[in-house]
C-alpha cells in the first residue's frame, strides 16, 4: 500500500469517527431537548409560573354577633390591609423603613414583621390591617418606591357595643406563635387574626370562616405586574353569625347605674334554661382597642390601671361569700335533718358566741336575741349559723359542699373561669397547716363564708337558680343553644319541695319585711327573694353581696351581685340597691306582670340612706 493510500484510509477512518461523534453528540441533544420539552415541560411551566405568581390570602369576615333581642354586638366592616411580597431580607427591610413614616411604624413594629416574615419567607407577611383612606392613598401615590406592597380589603372588627360587654364578647387579634404550634391552629397561617377572649375564642371555629386566595404576576424584580386569573384562586367564605343569650339593654343599664368609682360585677341568670343575660364586670375596658394591634400606649394604660379593667369579676375573681353563703348551710342542715325553719339554736344571740377561748362576733353588737332558722335568714345573725355549722358538723359540711360544685367551675361557654374554692377535706387542712396547726373552729367562720372559702359570682349565681327551681341546674351559657339548655349539672339541692319553699320564704322576709337586711331596696313591683352579705377584706372595707332572684314564686331571673369595699361602716350596702334596679328593669322589660305591687307610702328608700345589714 503507498503512502497515498494509506492516507486516504486515515482520513476516512477520522471522518467516520467524527461521525459518529457527531451523531451521538446530536443524538444527546436531541434527547436532552426532548426530555426538557416534551417529558418535562409541564414541570417547568410549572415552576416558571410559580415564579411569576404570588398568591395573596384573602381574609373571610368573622361572623357578627348579636345579642337576645338581635342587637349587634359585633361585626366586620371593610378595611384597607398591607401585605409586602417575599423578597429578599435587605428589599424587604428597606421597603417596611420607607413605609414607616406613613404608616406610623416604629424600628420595634419593622423587627416584628421582619420575625414574621422569617418564618414563612415564601409567603406574602401582613403588615397593617387596619390602614386609614389617607394612609392607603399616601403608598399608592409613590408606588414606584414600594413595588413589593399589596394593598387590598381586609375585613375588620368593630365592637358597637364598644366596654359595655368587653369582657363577654373579647377581642380579636392577630395569631401568636403558641398558638400557630397548637392543634387548635393547625390549619391556620402567620398574620391570620383570631378570637382572643370571650365569645370570639369560644367560638373561633365558627366564626373565622375560611381563607381565599388571589395571585398576582411579578416581574424577574419582585414587582407587581397584574392580578392573574387562576384556577387555583378561590374565594373567602364568611364565617357564621352568632346570637347570644345576653341583653345588650341590661347590660347598659348595669353599666349606667353601678356605682360611680367603685369596683365589682353581677351575673344574671333564667334559672329555668340557664341562660346568661347580664355579665357585667367594673372597670372595664374597650375591646376596639385590640383591633389591628393595641398601641404601646394603650396597653400600658390598661394594664397598669389599678382597678385591673381586664379582669372580668363575674367569673374570674374569687371572693369570701359572706352571708349569702347561709342559704348553702342552711339547705344542708335540712337536708341533713340537723335543723328545720322554725329551729331555735340553745344559745340566743348576744352578740357573740363563745367557742373555746375566742368570742365569735356577730356584725349586730348587741344581738339578735332568740331566732328561728327564718328570722336568723331574714336578719342575717351570725350566732345562729355558728351553732347551725356546729350541729351539721365539720365532715358532713365539707363533703355536702364539695358535694354541691363548689370546688369546680360552671362551665360558662367563655374562657378565663376559675374554679371556686372550698376545703373539700380535712386533709386539705392538714396539708395546709399540719395536724396541730388548726382546729375543730374553723367551721364557725366557713358557717357565715368566711375563712378558707372563695367563691365566684356565677358559682353563687348558679346555686342561687337551683334554689329558685329545685331541679338540677342548667349550666350557664352565653350562645343561644337547644342543646345547651338542655346540659345540667350532676348535682341537686336533694331537699323535699316543702323544705325548700320555707327556705324561699325566709328569703323574701329577707327583702320584704321590715328588719330584714334588704328591706330599703325591695322593687316596687316585683317579689325579690335574697340575700345579703358583707365579706371581709383584709385590704380594705367590707365587700357587698346581693344573691337573689325574682318573681320568687316563678323566678324569671337569678342576679348575684358584689361591689368591693362597697360596705363601710354605717352604710348602705351598695350591692343591694344596684341588684334591685337591675332585676326590677329586667322583669319590666321582659314584660313579667306584677306580683307584688307597694303602696306609695311604703316603697323603697333612696339609696344614700345608710341602714341595712350585712
Amino acid at each position: 500500500m503507498t503512502g497515498g493510500e494509506e492516507v486516504r484510509l486515515s482520513r476516512a477512518r477520522r471522518a467516520r469517527a467524527a461521525a459518529v461523534v457527531l451523531v451521538t453528540v446530536t443524538l444527546v441533544l436531541v434527547g436532552a431537548f426532548f426530555r426538557l420539552q416534551v417529558l418535562g415541560g409541564g414541570t417547568y411551566e410549572l415552576q416558571s409560573r410559580n415564579n411569576r405568581l404570588r398568591p395573596i390570602p384573602i381574609p373571610a369576615a368573622r361572623g357578627a354577633i348579636y345579642d337576645r333581642n338581635d342587637e349587634l354586638l359585633a361585626e366586620s366592616i371593610p378595611g384597607y390591609s398591607l401585605s409586602l411580597l417575599p423578597a429578599p431580607p435587605d428589599s424587604a427591610h428597606a421597603t417596611l423603613q420607607r413605609l414607616a413614616p406613613y404608616l406610623r411604624m416604629d424600628s420595634s413594629s419593622i423587627e416584628a414583621i421582619l420575625e414574621r416574615r422569617a418564618r414563612n419567607p415564601q409567603l406574602p407577611v401582613l403588615v397593617r390591617d387596619d390602614l386609614t383612606f389617607e394612609q392607603v392613598a399616601a403608598v399608592e401615590e409613590r408606588r414606584p418606591e414600594f413595588r413589593l406592597v399589596v394593598i387590598g380589603t381586609h375585613p375588620r372588627r368593630r365592637y358597637p357595643a364598644g366596654s359595655v360587654a368587653a369582657h363577654v364578647i373579647g377581642y380579636v387579634g392577630e395569631i401568636s406563635e403558641q398558638e400557630l404550634d397548637s392543634d387548635e391552629f393547625v390549619e391556620y397561617e402567620a398574620g391570620r387574626v383570631v378570637g382572643k377572649q370571650g365569645i370570639e375564642r369560644t367560638y373561633e371555629s365558627l366564626l373565622a370562616g375560611s381563607a381565599g386566595t388571589r395571585y398576582v404576576e411579578v416581574n424577574a424584580r419582585g414587582s407587581i405586574v397584574r392580578e392573574f386569573p387562576s384556577d387555583l384562586a378561590r374565594s373567602a367564605e364568611p364565617g357564621t353569625d352568632l346570637k347570644l343569650t345576653l341583653d345588650l339593654e341590661l347590660q347598659q343599664f348595669a353599666d349606667s347605674i353601678f356605682p360611680e368609682g367603685d369596683v365589682g360585677g353581677a351575673v344574671a341568670l333564667d334559672p329555668r334554661n340557664g341562660e346568661v343575660l347580664l355579665l357585667y364586670s367594673h372597670p372595664t375596658f374597650d375591646p376596639n382597642l385590640f383591633v389591628g394591634g393595641i398601641s404601646t400606649e394603650d396597653w400600658e394604660a390598661i394594664r397598669d390601671d389599678p382597678g385591673q379593667p381586664i379582669l372580668n369579676r363575674a367569673t374570674a375573681a374569687l371572693y369570701p361569700p359572706g352571708s349569702t353563703w347561709k342559704l348553702v348551710l342552711a339547705a344542708l342542715a335540712m337536708r341533713s335533718g340537723a335543723a328545720g325553719i322554725e329551729t331555735y339554736m340553745p344559745t340566743s344571740c348576744r352578740g357573740a358566741l363563745q367557742y373555746g377561748r375566742r368570742p365569735f362576733r356577730c356584725w349586730r353588737p348587741e344581738g339578735h336575741g332568740p331566732l328561728t332558722m327564718s328570722g336568723a335568714i331574714m336578719e342575717s345573725c351570725n350566732v345562729y349559723f355558728y351553732q347551725l355549722g356546729l350541729r351539721i358538723g365539720l365532715d358532713p359540711l365539707l363533703a355536702g359542699v364539695d358535694g354541691l360544685g363548689f370546688n369546680s367551675v360552671t362551665g360558662l361557654d367563655i374562657p378565663g373561669e376559675v374554679s371556686s374554692r372550698f376545703p373539700p377535706s380535712r386533709d386539705w387542712y392538714d396539708r395546709r397547716f399540719g395536724r396541730r396547726g388548726w382546729t375543730e373552729s374553723v367551721i364557725l367562720n366557713l358557717s357565715i363564708g368566711q375563712g378558707e372559702t372563695e367563691q365566684t359570682l356565677i358559682r353563687m349565681a348558679q346555686f342561687y337558680s337551683a334554689l329558685a327551681t329545685g331541679q338540677s341546674p342548667v349550666v350557664p351559657h352565653l350562645l343561644q343553644s337547644e342543646l345547651l339548655e338542655r346540659v345540667r349539672e350532676g348535682w341537686s339541692l336533694d331537699l323535699p319541695e316543702a323544705r325548700r319553699l320555707e327556705l324561699i320564704e325566709g328569703l323574701k322576709r329577707v327583702v320584704n319585711e321590715p328588719g330584714g337586711t334588704a328591706y330599703w331596696h325591695r322593687p316596687q313591683e316585683w317579689t325579690l327573694a335574697g340575700k345579703t352579705g358583707t365579706s371581709q377584706n383584709p385590704h380594705g372595707e367590707p365587700h357587698s353581696w346581693f344573691v337573689g332572684f325574682a318573681p320568687a314564686d316563678d323566678p324569671r331571673i337569678v342576679i348575684a351581685a358584689i361591689v368591693e369595699n362597697g360596705h363601710p361602716d354605717n352604710q348602705t350596702s351598695r350591692a343591694v340597691p344596684f341588684a334591685s334596679q337591675v332585676v326590677s328593669r329586667y322583669l319590666r322589660n321582659a314584660g313579667v306582670p306584677p306580683d307584688n305591687p307597694l303602696e306609695d307610702a311604703g316603697g323603697p328608700v333612696s339609696a344614700t340612706l345608710t341602714g341595712g345589714g350585712p
